[in-house]
């Protein structure tokens, strides 16, 4: 998989294109919903770590089918420091297969799979994490960063 060029909507008033990453490590993350206790806690993590992975050269970048309004107030709230993608007709997730069906309060719905790829300084996939639990995560995610040559 390699990082497309495609401009993508994120907060900071910016159009992002996930090639401009190339020449750094970068980190993309998919979860479900802004402001919901398990997205809180991963962007808060990832904000928490951010200097960490900064110090390595790695950019953040976190994404959802949310409206670009509502990652802006979730940003601003939160303090998070990276850019979030607003990605509503989900073209970014589907790219990176992380639709999948659910069960939520007995009913079957679309939605996303928490998920983390990590890309090295060529923009090429080295790693990716599915179906990912919060706790933790964010730290072995720095750890394959420190990891790359």
């Amino acid at each position: 998989m390699q990082l497309t060029s495609t401009p993508l909507e994120a907060t900071g008033n910016q159009a992002l294109r996930l090639d401009d990453l190339v020449g750094q490590p970068a980190v993309i993350y998919f979860y479900p919903r802004d402001n919901t206790p398990g997205c809180t806690k991963e962007g808060e993590a990832f904000r928490d770590h951010y200097e960490a992975f900064q110090a390595l050269g790695c950019q953040i970048v976190g994404v959802s089918r949310d409206s670009l309004k509502s990652h802006e107030k979730f940003a601003e709230k939160y303090g998070f420091p990276f850019p979030l993608v607003a990605d509503p007709d989900e073209s970014l997730c589907r790219q990176f297969d992380v639709i999948k069906e659910k069960n939520m309060y007995g009913k079957k719905v679309m939605g996303i799979e928490r998920s983390t790829f990590l890309f090295d300084r060529k923009g090429q996939l080295v790693r990716e994490w599915r179906k990912v639990r919060v706790p933790g995560h964010v730290e072995e995610v720095l750890e394959a960063v420190r990891e790359l040559d």
